[in-house]
């Protein structure tokens, strides 16, 4: 009988699956918001896309940016500017920074990386807040820009298979990395899709004399430095750059930006960025050596940077930001 009685109140087993596969529902909606949902849901400042610029750009006097004659941008991975400023993995990297300008207060706009690749270039986040691989965008981007300004541009994006790849990834390429071909205005036209080609290009068009007025590279999954050590980031930069400082192209007026895409922290700045503050390193004739800049600048400025400079409206958000400045030789 006692046995009976026992069993009568021992839950029936039903119960503990179900209080099992609460459990891994709850622990999988922590993962979820610790590694996959963004700490905040849209990124900072979002309050919908904006698809048009102002009618003209900003002409602040007091924001001079000289006319560079051409603009390499590379873009790392990951990284807050502590762990890399001074860093004993990155001896090449702090070496540029004596070269050029630092500047020590550069946010990230959000986490994970596409909304900031996106932002750099289209200067929003267009409500993308994952690295969605098709979430595609109808909006402005820098492109627009450097073509209306009479310019010539590429991406040059390494482990491409080919020009134009529209897949979601390939060996140690990663479309979530290459902002260009989210833009339905570069990905369905031909002609432009075909300027997003491999990094292999880069060195074929460097000793040829025929870089782009604008060039953007984006490094594998382990030279970003995604996949793999600082040190490895730090020895693919000391086999590219030096080649890009010793080009007509960069030595008559060029500038070059070294750049991470998001810190690790929420740090943030200017109502529109909390995604860590990141290592920014600026190379040019036209800067001065030794420059560490401490205004606060995000994505954004950047891509405000490139617009005063060859004198084209700035994407989106990117519009109503003051440009890197304070450090350039010349206007």
């Amino acid at each position: 009988m006692g046995n009976l009685i026992g069993a009568a109140r021992r839950p029936p087993l039903y119960l503990y699956a179900l209080a099992g596969f609460a459990t891994l529902i709850a622990i999988g909606a922590l993962v979820y918001v610790r590694y996959v949902a963004p700490p905040n849901g849209p990124c900072p400042g979002y309050g919908g896309p904006i698809l048009a610029s102002p009618a003209s750009p900003a002409t602040d006097a007091a924001s001079p940016v000289p006319a560079f004659s051409h603009v390499f941008t590379i873009v790392l991975e990951n990284e807050e500017a502590t762990s890399v400023t001074g860093s004993a993995s990155m001896p090449y990297l702090n070496g540029l920074a004596a070269q050029g300008a630092v500047l020590n207060q550069f946010y990230a706009i959000c986490h994970p990386s596409l909304p900031n690749y996106l932002a750099m270039v289209g200067g929003d986040t267009f409500g993308v807040h994952s690295n969605c691989t098709d979430c595609l965008v109808d909006g402005p981007n820098i492109v627009d820009g450097v073509e209306a300004s009479g310019r010539t541009w590429k991406a040059y994006m390494e482990g491409a298979p080919r020009a134009c790849f529209k897949g979601a990834g390939s060996g140690r390429y990663a479309q979530k990395h290459n902002p260009f071909i989210y833009f339905k205005s570069i990905r369905d036209n031909p002609e432009r899709c075909a300027r997003v080609v491999p990094f292999t290009e880069f060195a074929t068009d460097l000793v040829s004399g025929t870089l782009p007025d604008y060039a953007w590279i984006t490094p594998d999954l382990c030279h970003d430095g995604h996949d793999c050590s600082r040190a490895e980031s730090d020895r693919w930069l000391s086999t590219v750059v030096p080649g890009v400082l010793a080009s007509a192209a960069f030595r008559e007026g060029g500038v070059l930006f070294i750049m991470y895409d998001e810190g690790t922290s929420d740090a943030g700045c200017c109502a529109v960025a909390a995604g860590g503050r990141i290592a920014t390193i600026v190379l040019s004739p036209l800067a001065r050596a030794g420059t560490v800049d401490s205004n606060a600048y995000t994505h954004y400025s950047l891509l405000a940077t490139v617009a005063r400079a060859w004198g084209f409206v700035p994407p989106g958000r990117a519009a109503g930001v003051a440009p890197l400045t304070g450090f350039w030789t010349e206007p």
